[in-house]
């Protein structure tokens, strides 16, 4: 059995899609890791990465992108609802398969090492891989956050790091790196803006204050939402399971004459968290897990076709989303990826020895862009989500009216920026496809004439969604920056599309 590993890296950011990007690049530019998913909570300011593979590339992957946040992420300037003590905050490695808690303990601490030696960030290992007791707990580690660790470091004995030096980076401050079983991050919304009631119900099914033995938990209060959430990590969701929390969560929301409105799970789950939560509520008898059909239909060709098969299968469904905004994003990101291809197709080998370092560089701008674009297929269907959900706000009253318009301009313009957002950086991935046409490896010609017919699609498509979006801002002025800036980006993309499109026939003969 190959090994297997998930990598699950928190970072302290989550209101700048670009920055989670260019992290995000650096962790698919390793071979033999896959990124699996990506949240980003702008209340939190925190976004959460999933990733998977096979040990020596996941520690890489964590590397170059605990190594990228430190760049891009600054600690002074961070503020957030949630706990943080660094620009990458907490970095587990979880076991999935092959290999023993024991062995990603190894991982966490040899990561640990080069981060504190080469980046000269202060490492603290946690739970498995903990070197002292008081260390297990995250939340111990992590007291006083960013800012009690950066003042005590270099006096308290007891925040002496694992690795690195006594003194907070500059930027990055500093980071938790372990090993844990598998965890589910679970968010419970309740109707009240009452921040103490959301830490008193956290206080009562928190394993540290006497609750659910598996769960910890700390109330947040939502500002965009004007609700408060119960933060939660089930650490061992078979014993602590969803479920039970969610119930127990309900009955003391009761006692305080509220009720819950919603939940989430941020990051992934097990399969058979979701169906033993199915199981409760359904009350099943004698249910198993091989009555599952995905479960049952599970093997390698499958799991690999399933996720274009799935995307496809939601634009082909009967909702406005994802849809033609998000299929350009997905055209310009397929534009990105084939750059990428002749890159490394030209890259290392002698007959183009000469522009290596050209195309190199080349290839770490069309992989950025791949990633920002891959970001803004979802973004798309998220952000038109919301002028749908805006529009369906109640308008009995001069005041629900008012607050209705405000939130619908805000979702509208919002909607605009994003398939604008999608021209710029999808003309971006054209400006290189003349050179990587002109120098690439020859033999990969036509993958660059796809890309480039990809490119154009992505920009035409997001072009129009621009334009459709125009009728529902009020702001005369905002609406022609949109028209102009649309305007002036196809007409580059035009441009770059005819270069590219010559240098193409022309080897093609």
């Amino acid at each position: 059995m190959s090994k297997l590993v998930e990598c699950v890296p928190n970072f302290s950011e989550g209101r700048d899609p670009k920055v989670i990007a260019e992290i995000l690049a650096e962790i698919e530019s390793v071979e033999g890791v896959q990124l699996l998913d990506q949240e980003m909570d702008k209340d939190h300011n925190r976004a959460v990465v999933t990733m998977v593979g096979e040990p020596e590339p996941a520690k890489e992957a964590a590397f170059r992108a605990i190594a990228k946040a430190a760049e891009l992420i600054d600690m002074e300037k961070h503020t957030g609802e949630h706990p943080r003590m660094g620009a990458t905050d907490v970095c587990p490695f979880i076991p999935i398969s092959g290999l023993t808690m024991d062995e990603c303990v190894q991982m966490a601490r040899e990561l640990g090492e080069r981060v504190g030696k080469e980046l000269e960030i202060p490492v603290y290992l946690y739970e498995a891989a903990a070197s002292r007791p008081e260390r297990e707990n995250l939340a111990d580690v992590r007291r006083g956050e960013y800012e009690g660790i950066r003042d005590s470091i270099a006096t308290e004995p007891g925040r002496k790091p694992d690795f690195g030096p006594s003194r907070t980076h500059p930027r990055a401050g500093a980071i938790a790196i372990g090993a844990r079983p598998f965890l589910i991050a679970f968010n419970v919304y309740l109707d009240t803006q009452n921040l103490r009631i959301a830490k008193d119900i956290a206080n009562a099914i928190r394993h540290a204050q006497g609750g659910y033995r598996f769960v910890k938990a700390m109330g947040f209060e939502i500002k965009e939402r004007r609700q408060v959430q119960i933060s939660m990590n089930l650490v061992n969701y078979v014993q602590s399971p969803i479920f039970r929390v969610f119930e127990t969560i309900k009955s003391e929301a009761r006692r305080y004459g509220v009720a819950v409105v919603g939940s989430e799970i941020v990051g992934l789950t097990p399969l058979r968290a979701i169906t033993k939560t199915a199981d409760f509520y359904l009350q099943l008898e004698n249910f198993k897990m091989n009555q599952v059909l995905e479960y049952k239909l599970k093997s390698r060709k499958v799991a690999a076709k399933e996720g274009y098969r799935g995307f496809l299968e939601l634009v082909a469904a009967k909702t406005a989303t994802p849809g033609g905004g998000s299929v350009s994003a997905l055209a310009g990101a397929l534009a990105g990826a084939l750059g990428s291809m002749v890159s490394r197709l030209t890259v290392g080998k002698k007959k183009y020895a000469n522009v290596e370092k050209e195309l190199s560089q080349t290839l770490n701008k069309t992989e950025t862009l791949r990633s920002e674009l891959a970001f803004l297929v979802e973004k798309d269907a998220q952000a038109f989500d919301q002028v749908m959900t805006a529009s369906k706000m109640p308008k009995a009253t001069d005041f629900e009216k008012k607050q209705r318009d405000a939130k619908l301009q805000e979702a509208t313009i919002e909607a605009t920026s994003v398939p604008l957002e999608v021209m710029e950086k999808a003309v971006a991935v054209m400006e290189h496809l003349p050179v990587i046409a002109e120098k690439g490896n020859v033999n990969s010609i036509s993958d660059v004439g796809v890309a480039s017919l990809m490119a154009i699609s992505a920009v035409k498509g997001a072009h129009m969604n621009v334009k459709i979006n125009l009728p529902g801002i009020d702001d005369e002025k905002r609406r022609n920056e949109f028209v102009n800036k649309a305007d002036v980006l196809l007409k580059k993309a035009e441009k770059f599309f005819e270069k590219a499109e010559k240098i193409v026939k022309e080897n093609l003969g």
